[in-house]
């Protein structure tokens, strides 16, 4: 085995990272989240960090239960990557315009669509099932409600933190189109609601964390959340695949002689719950930083807006869960980030990548994050690498 375990309280700690090297606070939150009744086995993701609840980079399998702030605030955010049928031959030497383009089609940051994007006139999308998605809306938690015209707007909308839209190249000069966003606002609030309610509850009153409060098995509490969080991770995924029909637009209008053609396009959550079975038992598993790497399943591992990231393929590995990294991971804070670098250290770092170089993306500047190259190094058990991508082009909100 490539992992080394830690002694947990009901459940021990399968960490795919140097125990010695993850700081105190996120080891604390495993110790905490390996002491609930009802967990049946938790796997720790060499891009391991200090998160907001439960740890990010860890994979959290329970009976009955399930944690709203294992899964995180932004519900359903993962990637998205596809490889396209240009080379590098073919992308100009300036590539600010094409970024700019990307820019007008994506909105960033707190933007969304003047009106709702029809996901009928995009290139590649079906318009099947959109009608009974948003008729869901109606069944979400009732003070989301208020919501739906902002959620319909964001729907194709890229937000901001570490979300990113990326031309990439892999290392034999192809070129690649890759997203990295969630599920918006809505998300948000139905995460931050949950979790509030799940705060309420008497069984979680006992608890080392409140923040790891659950809902159980055969409660109206947790038949609320599950519809709710099922939702969200489907409009994570549909609002990525808005954004990739976008992006594509992008790459077609301004590459018409080449008549750019696409592959099938890869996506994946990597802060989720899924229902699976291990040992004979049926498991919510909470993927928080986390993806999933079954024998077969393509993934998307990003580094940083400077590095490099890797489409992989898992290798099923049933010790973690059938899991991988979500990324590199971040080694400081964004406050210590902000302190400790400059607008200078972040163009020498992001040199030959067409980005955003000022003050308000300092804190995503790759000194903040862990090296990728040995991130995926440790994790060999769980993936293989099916291509290694550097991007020329980095939007950020």
């Amino acid at each position: 085995m490539s992992y080394t375990e830690v002694p947990g309280v009901r459940v021990p700690i399968r960490m795919w990272t140097d125990p010695a090297a993850v700081e105190d606070g996120a080891m604390q939150q495993l110790r905490n989240v390996s002491s609930l009744p009802w967990i049946k086995g938790l796997a720790v993701m060499p891009d391991v960090h200090y998160g907001k609840g439960a740890t990010v980079g860890s994979v959290i399998a329970m009976h009955g239960a399930v944690c709203p702030a294992a899964v995180g605030v932004d519900i359903g955010c993962g990637m998205s990557a596809v490889r396209t049928s240009l080379t590098a031959n073919d992308l100009p030497g300036d590539l600010s315009r094409l970024r700019s383009k990307i820019e007008q089609a994506v909105p960033v940051g707190r933007g969304m669509h003047d009106e709702a994007v029809d996901p009928a006139r995009l290139y590649g999308l079906s318009a099947a099932g959109w009608d009974r998605f948003w008729d869901g809306f109606d069944d979400l938690a009732e003070p989301v409600r208020f919501r739906r015209e902002r959620a319909t707007k964001q729907m194709g909308s890229l937000g901001s933190g570490n979300h990113f839209i990326e031309v990439c190249l892999d290392e034999e000069g192809a070129v690649w189109l890759m997203l990295h966003s969630g599920s918006r606002n809505i998300g948000k609030e139905l995460a931050e609601y949950h979790i509030g309610e799940a705060q309420k509850l008497s069984h979680n009153q006992g608890l080392v964390d409140r923040d790891l409060a659950v809902f159980i098995a055969d409660t109206p509490q947790m038949a609320a959340y599950r519809r709710d969080l099922f939702w969200a991770q489907d409009y994570a995924k549909r609002n990525r695949a808005i954004m990739m029909a976008l992006f594509q637009e992008v790459l077609r209008r301004e590459f018409r002689k080449a008549k750019v053609t696409f592959d099938e396009v890869i996506s994946c959550h990597h802060n989720y719950v899924a229902e699976e079975r291990y040992d004979g038992m049926d498991l919510l598993v909470t993927r928080k930083g986390a993806i999933r790497a079954g024998s077969g399943d393509h993934g998307i591992i990003p580094g940083s807006m400077g590095t490099g990231s890797y489409i992989v393929r898992g290798l099923g590995n049933t010790d973690a869960f059938n899991s991988a990294s979500h990324g590199a991971g971040r080694r400081m804070s964004r406050t210590a980030a902000k302190k400790r670098f400059s607008t200078r250290d972040l163009e020498e770092q992001t040199k030959g990548v067409e980005c955003r170089k000022d003050s308000g993306v300092v804190d995503e500047i790759p000194g903040a994050y862990k090296p990728i190259e040995k991130v995926i190094e440790q994790q060999r058990d769980l993936v293989e690498v099916v291509a290694k991508l550097k991007q020329v082009v980095c939007v950020k909100g």
